[in-house]
């Protein structure tokens, strides 16, 4: 029976490990962890937010990096930034992102699930934690800034 229950924990162990896309952390460098992730009051959008975008695999083929939705989001910060702000949302009468108004950007509208057409983002996986999706509430509530 304890080896029963050895195999089960080690298990679910390797399921966590494999879901890295969801940490609290942030890789350094080197590849190892640079610290906890934290809500901002005044998040980066190079730092902060695009991070999220790589993190998650926003730009990848399978996502927005072919420009899925309309909208193609690459690894430049500038280039999304410029993707995302005050261009319109296709599927709804909102902008991706207005800024100093995050509850009717459309970007925090999708990653909420608060959406009319479609499904929460990022699709096919789990949602942003607190620590992301209030981290691009901040940032767009304080002017979407291409900081």
């Amino acid at each position: 029976m304890n080896l029963f229950r050895y195999s089960l924990c080690f298990g679910a162990m390797l399921l966590v490990a494999a879901c890295g896309g969801d940490s609290s952390t942030t890789p350094g460098d080197d590849g190892g962890e640079a610290g906890e992730r934290t809500i901002k009051a005044e998040p980066s959008f190079a730092q902060d937010i695009n991070e999220i975008f790589q993190r998650r695999g926003c730009s990848t083929s399978g996502c927005h990096g072919t420009g899925a939705a309309g909208l193609t989001l690459t690894t430049s910060a500038t280039a999304n930034h410029a993707a995302l702000v005050g261009v319109q949302a296709t599927a709804e009468s909102f902008p991706l992102v207005a800024p100093s108004d995050a509850t009717n950007s459309y970007l925090l509208i999708r990653i909420e699930g608060r959406q009319s057409v479609g499904q929460r983002m990022p699709l096919g996986s789990s949602a942003l934690d607190a620590i992301d999706q209030t981290n691009i509430r901040n940032w767009i509530n304080n002017g979407a800034r291409a900081n």
